[in-house]
């Protein structure tokens, strides 16, 4: 019995990686769906990249800094056979796995925010960066036992801080990384005229966008169930939550945006963020209404962004996981109690003091990062590449080859 479920939680941690890896297809295709033509294949080599990089830097440092853990050992003590006390069948292998696809989730959202102008192999260099020492260092805080953190939380407000999936530790943290990306950055050339008013730039593929937000709502399903681990932690719930709150954020989206597809498919996304942290002990209702308030706050903060602020964020990350993810970490301390149907053993202070940390931390490594390679290699394109766009500018051939060459004869 014990190798049967051993076995099944292996299998049932490999689903959700899987899982997760499709989401990274999500995150591409959005990109593609977003940025204008000429920046469609930067979008889809940029994703693919980053994952690799944020693998090896996650496999041969990010791992062991979250959680003091390294795979340089034989492969019969990787598959539990020695005495180093790896688990049977390969289990630790399947839930680096799992949470690598966690980690390359950070520069996935990062490159949203920044595309269109910024250079390829510096972009490369902040996500080996981020996902070495960065990253890890939050989700060992949280999700491990680095530096004490959870234990002063209880002691503190009674309970630990709470984020299941990742509201603050993947999606707060990430936005606010962007944002201090986008800042270190500036605007596209031309986003704004001389007396500041907006140029629109609208979507180049509003299918590609919308099957992105699809890809990655099926995905995210993988991404908060599959948090669990193991069959025995395995919660309908969790499912549940996560359904309601994304039916909620494509209501307030839909309403707020008065039909705007492309809010309307981010704010499907948007409740997905938001209810990660709390999924595991919120109300359905409790999730519905937080997938709710996430829809409103991504087109308002969307719009401010853009219009008013006049931060560039192309896809609108910060607003989407910065604010959102910070939303719904908050959100965890206040449907997660009793009183309001939820399961209970959440502290509200807890959350509001590591959700405003996570994001204050996000938005700290993001300039740090980001502002170094500024000063020393710099991040953007110059603005005759530009203008030409990332796709001829950095690999030479645009999404339409065949359109764009001379008619054979």
């Amino acid at each position: 019995m014990g190798a049967a479920k051993t076995g099944g939680d292996v299998l049932f941690v490999l689903i959700g990686a899987v899982m997760v890896l499709a989401m990274h297809c999500g995150f591409a295709l959005l990109e593609v769906g977003t940025v204008r033509e000429k920046n469609q294949v930067n979008a889809l080599v940029k994703i693919l990249s980053d994952f690799a990089m944020s693998t090896i830097a996650y496999f041969f440092v990010g791992y062991a800094v979250a959680y003091g853990v390294d795979f340089f050992a034989d492969a019969k003590t990787l598959v539990g056979k020695g005495a180093a006390g790896f688990a049977a069948y390969g289990y630790d292998l399947v839930k680096f796995f799992f949470l690598a696809t966690f980690a390359a989730a950070v520069p996935a959202i990062v490159s949203g925010g920044i595309a269109e102008r910024a250079k390829f192999w510096p972009q490369a260099c902040a996500t080996l960066l981020l996902i070495a020492f960065f990253y890890p260092a939050i989700e060992g805080m949280v999700w491990g036992t680095r530096l004490g953190l959870q234990d002063w939380m209880t002691a503190t407000f009674g309970q630990p801080f709470h984020d299941f999936a990742g509201s603050v530790v993947v999606h707060a943290f990430g936005g606010w990384v962007a944002l201090g990306a986008v800042l270190m950055l500036g605007n596209r050339r031309g986003r704004y005229r001389h007396n500041g008013s907006l140029v629109a730039i609208p979507p180049s593929n509003i299918p590609f966008l919308a099957l992105g937000a699809w890809v990655l709502a099926v995905g995210w399903f993988g991404f908060n169930v599959m948090s669990a681990q193991s069959l025995d932690g395995v919660s309908g719930l969790v499912a549940i939550n996560s359904l309601m709150a994304m039916v909620g954020g494509i209501v307030t989206s839909l309403v707020i945006s008065r039909n705007d597809p492309g809010f309307v498919h981010n704010g499907a996304l948007a409740g997905l963020v938001a209810v990660c942290a709390g999924s595991d002990v919120m109300h359905p209702l409790g999730a519905l209404i937080t997938g709710g308030i996430a829809g409103l706050l991504f087109v308002w903060a969307f719009n401010k962004c853009q219009i008013n602020w006049k931060i560039d964020d192309v896809l609108g990350v910060w607003p989407l996981h910065g604010l959102c993810g910070l939303t719904g970490g908050i959100l965890a301390g206040v449907f997660g109690q009793e009183s309001l149907g939820g399961m209970g053993g959440v502290s509200l202070p807890a959350q509001a003091v590591g959700t405003l940390g996570g994001a204050a931390f996000g938005l700290l490594s993001g300039l740090i990062v980001y502002g170094a390679l500024k000063m020393t290699v710099g991040i953007r394109l110059d603005a005759e590449e530009e203008h030409r766009g990332a796709d001829l500018s950095l690999h030479q051939i645009t999404a339409y080859p065949e359109a764009d060459a001379p008619a054979l004869r």
